[in-house]
Order: C-alpha cells, then sequence, then structure tokens
C-alpha cells in the first residue's frame, strides 16, 4: 500500500482533502478547528491507492521524547481495507526515530483499532469537536 510523507504542497493538499472529506463533510468537524496552528510544525502522511489519496494522518511533536498523533483518517469507501494500519505503520517508524513514546486523542468507536495496536488508554473519556474520544499512549523504545 503506498503510504508515505505528504512531503510536496500537492501531496499535503491531498491528505487535506481526506481530512475535509471525514471530518468535516462525514463528521461535521468546524473547519477552522480541522486546520489548526499545528499544520506547519507537523509531519503529514497521505496513503493512495490507485492514485486516489485514501488516507492522512499526521505526527507533532507534543512533549519532550512524546510525539502526538493527529488526524487520522480513512475516506469512509476504504475503510476495512487496511489503510488505517498501512498509514500507523508509517507513522509509526517515523516517529520512532524521534521519540520514545505516541500520545493520541481517539474518537471513542476508533479506540480499539489502536488497543490493537499496543496503545493503553488512560483517563475518562472526553469531548473534542462534539465528539467522544479517550487519550491513549503507547511506548516505542
Amino acid at each position: 500500500m503506498p503510504v508515505g510523507r505528504a512531503d510536496t504542497d500537492a501531496r499535503y493538499e491531498d491528505a487535506l482533502s481526506v481530512r475535509y472529506a471525514v471530518f468535516v463533510d462525514e463528521q461535521g468537524v468546524p473547519e477552522d478547528l480541522e486546520v489548526d496552528e499545528h499544520e506547519d510544525d507537523a509531519t503529514h502522511f497521505v496513503a493512495y491507492d490507485d492514485g486516489e489519496p485514501v488516507g492522512a494522518a499526521r505526527l507533532r511533536e507534543y512533549d519532550d521524547g512524546v510525539g502526538k498523533v493527529e488526524r487520522v483518517a480513512v475516506r469512509e469507501s476504504c475503510r476495512g481495507e487496511g489503510w488505517g494500519a498501512a498509514l500507523m505503520d508509517e507513522l509509526e517508524a517515523t516517529a520512532s526515530e524521534r521519540y520514545d513514546e505516541l500520545y493520541l486523542h481517539a474518537q471513542l468507536p476508533a479506540a480499539g483499532f489502536y488497543d490493537d495496536r499496543g496503545y493503553v488508554r488512560e483517563g475518562e473519556q472526553f469531548e473534542e469537536a462534539g465528539i467522544p474520544h479517550v487519550a491513549m499512549r503507547k511506548r516505542l523504545s
């Protein structure tokens, strides 16, 4: 599965197109919350199926030795095909070069996906952009 860094303007725009389709159009997240002040500091990832962008994610520094996984999204028509796992494999490989641990806010329906990848839930459920979430962590080293 072709997944890589969105390291050109065109690839970044492809990643954004997936995020908008999933978060803004499908889930109703306000546009001003979807694109935030961390865009320029983050490493962005995009997945392609036959040249079409189908998945996206981003990684940024959260704390000393801790990276934050954000904006993991797969187009609805492509879910269940392994794109989320492929994105996370690439993101975690990149993160392991810089961080000892990863932190994320998982939407509740997606928390099982992260459980299966070794992330551990911490704290109580909370709302973010009107969607129930849970904080999760994973040691990389």
